[in-house]
């Protein structure tokens, strides 16, 4: 059976992806390299569907390799102030980069003061 209707398309992929981050987030610590398989399922779904990763799982998995963050010691948290504020975290297993601004809690900061 062929899917003609984007929106129906879309949707499985969506719930799909829900699944898979709700199995990766489960097996994290005691199967970490379950985990990491579930994270590269996910990107495959999101590149044959032509859809982009939902903003609440794209912080926590890695875009390049696919480890989700729920694995212990998978990823390191900084906070940098050069140029703008962002929060930088890194994967240990690829060494990808993702940088966050954080510029909304530093204005909500100078506000209180």
């Amino acid at each position: 059976m062929r899917l003609t209707h984007s929106g129906e398309v879309r949707r499985i992929a969506l719930d799909r992806i829900a699944r898979l981050m709700e199995f990766a987030r489960r097996h994290a610590s005691e199967r970490p390299e379950l985990a990491r398989e579930a994270g590269k399922l996910i990107l495959r779904i999101c590149r044959k569907a032509r859809i982009r990763l939902p903003a609440a799982y794209k912080r926590l998995i890695c875009r390049k390799c696919g480890t989700p963050f729920y694995i212990p010691g998978s990823f390191r948290v900084r906070v940098r102030s050069k140029r703008s504020t962002h929060v930088v975290i890194t994967c240990i297993t690829c060494g990808y980069v993702k940088r966050i601004p954080a510029v909304r809690e530093k204005k909500a900061m100078r506000v209180k003061a």
